[in-house]
């Protein structure tokens, strides 16, 4: 999906760095971070689909802008996935979120939809709901990732879609081995750079109608009671030299199909 949307940008006009800036941007010092990412997949693609994503950009806020996707099956036209992710501004040499400025907004609006448009459009939609942090003592961890020259972007922090296979080394083994992701949203908090040393924490989602599975009044796992195969997660990435946060997650994962 970030290929597409950066395939998107350049056939517009805006740079190749894997940035998306504009030119006032460029001029500016100016980029894009990531602060929201919210991705749903309701049937994985199997060997030799094909598969059709589509993307559009739009304004959000004062700040930022999002991004969306649809996923299709183009044999079938089935909607497989649909992803929603904000976007900041931020000044590359001060690291500080600055507002987009209508001369910014004039070179990629006409880019966008006419009307607002979005892959999400049920009310109370789960792309919309807040993560709660995920407090100690956590049930699963894994302590001391570093990362590695492959996740670097050009300013040498870790590219965002890094996080996703962080959050996923604390996951439990019998929930990964029974179980496939069906939904993942992740909240940017801070850049890691590369030399930061990060522990990946999980734990179950307490959520009303739920239940407690587990051994030895230990949790394992939550499940809805009206659905007893789907397991609710809370993830957070902190730094291990102090703990501050760097990313906070929340991931559904339904039976794998037999």
């Amino acid at each position: 999906m970030q290929e597409v949307g950066g395939n998107h940008a350049q056939s517009v006009g805006f740079s190749r760095d894997g940035f998306a800036t504009s030119p006032t941007m460029r001029k500016l010092h100016l980029i894009w971070v990531t602060a929201r990412m919210h991705i749903e997949v309701y049937k994985y693609p199997a060997w030799s689909d094909v598969i059709e994503i589509e993307t559009w950009c739009q304004n959000e806020g004062r700040i930022g802008t999002r991004r969306d996707w649809i996923l299709k099956d183009v044999a079938t036209g089935e909607v497989i996935g649909r992803a929603t992710s904000k976007w900041v501004m931020m000044n590359e040499d001060t690291r500080r979120l600055q507002k987009v400025s209508d001369d910014v907004k004039e070179e990629y609006l006409v880019f966008c939809p006419r009307e607002p448009r979005l892959a999400f459009p049920e009310e109370n939609n789960k792309s919309l709901k807040k993560i709660s942090k995920l407090e100690d003592p956590v049930q699963y961890s894994r302590l001391g990732l570093m990362p590695r020259r492959a996740d670097l972007d050009m300013n040498q922090h870790v590219n965002n879609v890094t996080y996703i296979g962080w959050v996923l080394e604390s996951m439990p083994e019998e929930i990964i081995d029974t179980h496939e992701l069906q939904t993942i949203t992740l909240d940017y908090r801070r850049e890691c750079q590369r030399d930061d040393v990060v522990d990946s924490l999980t734990g179950p989602e307490l959520v009303e109608g739920s239940k407690i599975h587990g051994t030895n009044g230990s949790a394992t796992a939550i499940t809805r009671e009206d659905d007893l195969d789907c397991h609710q997660l809370l993830h957070l990435l902190r730094l291990s030299s102090d703990g501050q946060e760097i990313n906070r997650g929340r991931t559904e994962w339904r039976k794998k199909p037999t």
